[in-house]
């Protein structure tokens, strides 16, 4: 994704903060009371967005007096929660840690071609047809200007026979420097795209586990674009090389098949996942967005924000403007959060660590329900 164009408004306030505010510790002069008192306030706060505080919960935290009492609970609880979900949350994290284990990402590296490898295993363990949509773009740092990277985008396929198909999709590829970080020393440095680039990834890897159980009455095509950003100067360097050649190539090839909508994933697996609908997306595709809104609200997924914030340039743009499929980006770009003004975006902060289990899973099941709704 390239960059916030705009934002339209910030959030409220959590309701939240009124039960906060009666934590015990907030008061105390301590900096042990106060350390207990913030860790206290964050699981508090982070159960409230994901919509599973309940009074029990809330008393057994304010009984428990210590930092190491507080984080045993709150894994205990992490993990009960996690066992219960249909998307397995923790296998989208086990994926992304291995993609992150394997270093950058960017189009034409090593790194991609060892990603490539461990998620055509993944996907094809589970029934999924591989293929590949392979092409060539320009080197953007090529000193004469002919030099050129290999690409491929990798398209997954399930029930190929149905002419009438969704598209559920992501950028594989990882931006060759963390050229956004607040450190210049760093910018030059090692940019492994844990949530930007491997989150999505993550999410379509967990989902790929339940098609075998899938309901719609829609082939379903899950496809890894490369290219979104292989970009070494953003002002002069293209975005989106995967997508705009898959939307081109869909013109172009005419397929029997047709899309009928799609889900671009981008960012989903912030631990303060807060994901507004995106305005580019209400504009070309107002009824998927409506329609994955809907479901978020009925799953009681309160991390789906029902209100616009940024608008994004990102892969559904080619897939809404060229190839003319109604796609909408699911997208938490507030990393890691509204009220923080320093992002991890494009910096060497972008790590596992900073990612949610949980929050895969939910945008995982919100995706997983919509698709099998759809007949």
């Amino acid at each position: 994704m390239n960059n916030l164009i705009k934002v339209i408004s910030w959030p409220f306030l959590l309701l939240a903060f009124s039960m906060v505010l009666g934590c015990p510790g907030a008061g105390e002069s301590t900096d042990e009371n106060s350390d207990v008192a913030n860790v206290r306030r964050n699981i508090i706060l982070q159960y409230v967005r994901q919509g599973r505080l309940t009074p029990v919960m809330r008393e057994k935290l304010l009984t428990l007096t210590t930092q190491q009492a507080l984080t045993d609970y709150a894994q205990q609880q992490d993990a009960a929660y996690l066992e219960s979900l249909p998307i397995d949350g923790n296998l989208a994290m086990d994926v992304l840690n291995n993609v992150v284990g394997i270093g950058p990402r960017f189009s034409g590296s090593e790194g991609m071609l060892q990603q490539q490898k461990m998620l055509e295993a993944i996907f094809e363990e589970h029934g999924g047809v591989v293929e590949y949509q392979r092409f060539k773009a320009k080197n953007p740092i090529s000193q004469q200007g002919v030099e050129v990277v290999d690409m491929a985008n990798m398209i997954v396929r399930w029930f190929p026979e149905r002419k009438q198909r969704i598209v559920l999709c992501a950028h594989y590829d990882t931006r060759p420097f963390p050229d956004n970080d607040p450190d210049p020393q760093k910018r030059r440095g090692i940019f492994v795209g844990a949530n930007d680039g491997g989150s999505g990834v993550a999410v379509l890897c967990a989902l790929a586990a339940k098609m075998s159980k899938c309901k719609s009455g829609y082939g379903i095509d899950m496809v890894l674009f490369d290219g979104e950003e292989l970009v070494y100067n953003s002002a002069r360097d293209p975005f989106f090389l995967g997508s705009t050649h898959f939307a081109q190539q869909y013109v172009i090839d005419k397929p029997e098949y047709k899309y009928v909508a799609g889900i671009l994933l981008d960012m989903v697996a912030d631990a303060n996942l807060q994901i507004y609908q995106e305005v580019n997306s209400r504009r070309l595709a107002p009824k998927v967005v409506q329609q994955v809104w809907a479901t978020a609200k009925r799953l009681g997924i309160s991390e789906f924000r029902a209100s616009a914030r940024h608008e994004v340039r990102d892969d559904h743009l080619p897939l809404n403007q060229i190839a003319g499929i109604p796609t909408i980006d699911i997208i938490d770009f507030d990393y890691p959060s509204p009220q923080i003004r320093q992002t991890y975006w494009h910096t060497t902060e972008d790590t596992a660590d900073k990612c949610s289990a949980i929050s895969m899973a939910h945008v995982g099941w919100v995706v997983w329900e919509w698709m099998n709704n759809q007949k």
